[in-house]
């Protein structure tokens, strides 16, 4: 309603409740102003009512929803279900043109501003966890693995000698594959172990350099958030390595927005080498659905180039689920958030420690890496090469999400490569471990039920072993007195020794 129609409204109801309600209408406004203004995320999250004005506000810009609108192309926002609609708040043209995913849509002003203002406000939020000097960004509707590749893509334009990316291994399938779906070679380099972390071998990652020529290579593909005992790659020095050699550098920042300690590495990384991109999820960072992810750097004209690369169109969904969920928090509200994963960690390691300990386990020491943990299963595995994978069925039956069982000596072929140890990023990890992490959202509810269900389950585990060795005692046994005959009686004591042992 406008001021005419508060007008007309004071004929009908008394003048002073009509200007109260006027009033507070404004107060409404205002919120939507500022942010308009600004283009910053607000310091408090808003109201729903707020909000649900504010979409409205902007989905009757876009053609579809004109009361007069005649629509005779083959895409004007028609859709069968009136449910489809709702749970679009009627946002039905997407973001971008054919050309560009930040372009204005002339029939769609209203989506068009919804993916300017999320692309600001997301902007706000990665200066806010740490990377201060970020130039721009933009949330694009692809998971990480794909936005890794529009990056390689694009990069793909300005080395046309290029057919290498350099890659510190990490044991994660997307990220390594799209390298290959950008058409490119995965060079990996193996990590480190340095005590009981794996770290970036930066001579190797160097040597490969020289040895391969500069030209030669598309980018270095290094990553932050990642699965304890493997910790953020060496960013700095990788960047340094980056600006030396002029090569390209694409960070894969997955859940690296929630950890101050993956941000900083990042504007470090930037301020004294080259990083030209970095990835991160918006599932992950955000809590919203899967689909989303935000392409961010330090120089505007490529971050632009990128979104150029984008063809056609693109759904609206991450940009708006983003959006709300940014505004109904406020800055201060995903602050909290951020401290509280903190805080979070702190329990979760505490309380793996005094568990594992219990069974005569222990917690890998880890301090390079923010989010992650690893238990050892040192006890589980030498006594049964199945005990470990056991564990992990487990706990998923269990209802216990998220944690990951590494065994020795995994082996798994991803697009024609074939790594030894998969999901320990290394070939020969000294011993099985299990994962936990403590990720935006988590409470300590969540902690306490894990480690009461881990317990249980290394308990289970641990009977079942204790059981299947009594069996075998008695098999040992029965064997030996069938065989006394047989063998000389050093040989048959030093089989009974075997056995009690």
């Amino acid at each position: 309603m406008n001021r005419e129609s508060f007008a007309a409204g004071e004929r009908l109801v008394s003048p002073a409740y009509v200007r109260q309600g006027c009033e507070a209408r404004r107060s409404h406004e205002h919120l939507i102003r500022l942010l308009l203004e600004k283009g910053k995320c607000p310091e408090n999250g808003w109201d729903e009512s707020t909000l649900e004005l504010f979409l409205h506000e902007l989905a009757i810009m876009d053609s579809n929803n004109f009361l007069g609108n005649c629509g005779v192309g083959e895409r004007e926002g028609r859709v069968a279900s009136a449910l489809v609609a709702r749970r679009h708040y009627r946002f039905i043209h997407g973001i971008g043109r054919s050309g560009d995913i930040s372009a204005v849509q002339p029939k769609a002003a209203g989506s068009s501003l919804l993916n300017k203002i999320t692309n600001s406000l997301v902007l706000d939020i990665i200066k806010l966890a740490g990377v201060h000097t970020v130039a721009n960004c933009f949330v694009v509707p692809m998971a990480t693995g794909m936005s890794l590749t529009l990056c390689f893509l694009t990069l793909r334009h300005k080395r046309p000698k290029a057919k290498y990316i350099i890659w510190p291994r990490i044991d994660q399938k997307s990220c390594f594959k799209s390298m290959i779906t950008a058409g490119f070679e995965p060079v990996v380099i193996e990590n480190v172990l340095e005590g009981d972390e794996l770290r970036t071998d930066l001579k190797t990652v160097e040597a490969k350099v020289q040895e391969l020529g500069p030209d030669y290579i598309l980018c270095i593909h290094s990553t932050t958030s990642c699965f304890a005992p493997r910790v953020p790659d060496r960013l700095e020095e990788l960047a340094v390595i980056c600006a030396n050699y002029g090569i390209p550098h694409i960070v894969n920042n997955a859940y690296g927005v929630q950890s101050s300690k993956c941000m900083h590495l990042i504007q470090q990384g930037a301020r004294v080498g080259r990083i030209d991109a970095f990835v991160q999820s918006l599932d992950k960072n955000f809590m919203v659905p899967v689909g989303g992810a935000i392409i961010a750097g330090f120089n505007d004209s490529f971050i632009q180039e990128i979104s150029k690369m984008y063809p056609g169109r693109a759904s609206a969904s991450p940009s708006l689920d983003v959006l709300i969920t940014l505004l109904s928090l406020g800055s201060n509200g995903y602050k909290k958030l951020l401290k509280e994963r903190k805080e979070m960690f702190s329990y979760l390691s505490n309380q793996i420690k005094k568990l594992s300990e219990a069974y005569n386990e222990r917690l890998l020491h880890t301090p390079h890496n923010p989010i992650s943990l690893a238990m050892t299963l040192k006890t589980l595995d030498e006594h049964h090469d199945e005990a470990v994978t056991q564990l992990g069925s487990m706990l998923f039956t269990r209802q216990v999400s998220g944690a990951r069982v590494v065994p020795l000596g995994s082996v798994q072929t991803v697009s024609g490569y074939t790594f030894r140890g998969f999901m320990s990023h290394t070939n020969n990890y000294p011993c099985a471990y299990l994962n936990a992490a403590s990720a935006i959202g988590m409470k300590m509810q969540d902690v306490d039920l894990f480690i009461k269900r881990l317990d249980k389950c290394l308990k289970a585990v641990r009977k079942e072993q204790s059981k299947e060795s009594d069996d075998n005692y008695d098999k040992t046994e029965d064997v030996d007195i069938e065989e006394m005959a047989l063998k000389p009686d050093n040989v048959l004591l030093d089989t009974y020794q075997d056995a009690s042992s």
